[in-house]
């Protein structure tokens, strides 16, 4: 298994918000910090732990909210697409 790494896109699997679609902006064992550049910023990520949540190893260079959002809108097309 790959390890979990800051920029990598991930999907929630438990709560109020599975299925929902993030980035990785922080990994402090057994959490992870989640950020969606909307609700959850850059500032205030979502903490989760990492059981909860399904890694892309896919990753994103983005740092500002309004890059993470806009590559959560290419990843979350791109996802349509190979449906």
């Amino acid at each position: 298994m790959k390890p979990i790494v800051k920029g990598m896109f991930a999907r929630s699997l438990a709560g109020h918000d599975k299925g929902r679609l993030y980035v990785i902006s922080d990994v402090q064992e057994p959490y992870v910090f989640l950020v969606d550049g909307k609700i959850r910023t850059a500032n205030r990520p979502k903490k989760k732990k990492l059981i909860h949540v399904q890694p892309d190893y896919e990753m994103t260079d983005a740092v500002r909210d309004e890059d993470i959002r806009k590559a959560l809108k290419e990843k979350s097309c791109k996802e349509l697409k190979e449906d």
